[in-house]
């Protein structure tokens, strides 16, 4: 199959999409911010994409610039997605995490900007995660953004990796449910 790379590998849906690319095959690296802490992640290296130093538009254009011949799917926020209304989901986001959730926008905009020969894709949940769901094998793709929608880490690593092994979407910002 394919060699995957995950970055943050050790988080909730890093580990769900580790497991779901290992159950469909693939040769995964997962990349950690402390190797040590995840005994159980065999292939695991070193690195942190939240250091303030590559913080979401360092490392957008990091990837931009070192993929040319892979593809990208990055997992995003649904915050990012227009409400059904057609008014931003970003204006429903308590003030306390815009900054963390522009700071995702401005990685989402070198993409747009700077990725245009990359295969890439942006996707996130078209609303939340679904923190004790358990994996169905289904997920349906949304074009608005809805917070009262659900999905499980696991479906949505489902989603992922079907994106990763049969790419249909090329340079959007895509909604799982």
């Amino acid at each position: 199959m394919s060699k995957i790379v995950i970055f943050g590998a050790g988080g909730r849906a890093g580990r769900q999409a580790v497991a779901e690319a290992r159950r469909r095959g693939h040769e995964v690296t997962a990349v950690v911010r402390d190797p040590s802490r995840y005994p159980d992640l065999a292939d695991v290296v070193t690195g942190d994409v939240t250091d303030p130093h590559a913080f979401f538009t360092d490392a957008a254009h990091a990837l931009v610039t070192g993929l040319p011949q892979a593809r990208l799917v990055a997992v995003g926020l649904s915050a990012l997605l227009p409400a059904a209304d057609g008014t931003p989901v970003l204006d429903a986001i308590p003030a306390e995490f815009r900054p963390f959730c522009l700071a995702h926008a401005a990685g989402l905009e070198v993409l747009r900007a700077e990725g245009t020969g990359l295969d890439w894709v942006y996707v996130s949940p078209v609303g939340d995660f679904d923190h004790d769901g358990e994996r169905t094998g289904r997920y349906g793709i949304g074009e608005h953004g809805d917070l009262s929608a659900k999905i499980s880490y696991a479906d949505f690593a489902v989603a992922l990796l079907d994106e990763i092994e049969n790419p249909r979407h090329l340079r959007v910002h895509l909604a799982v449910a």
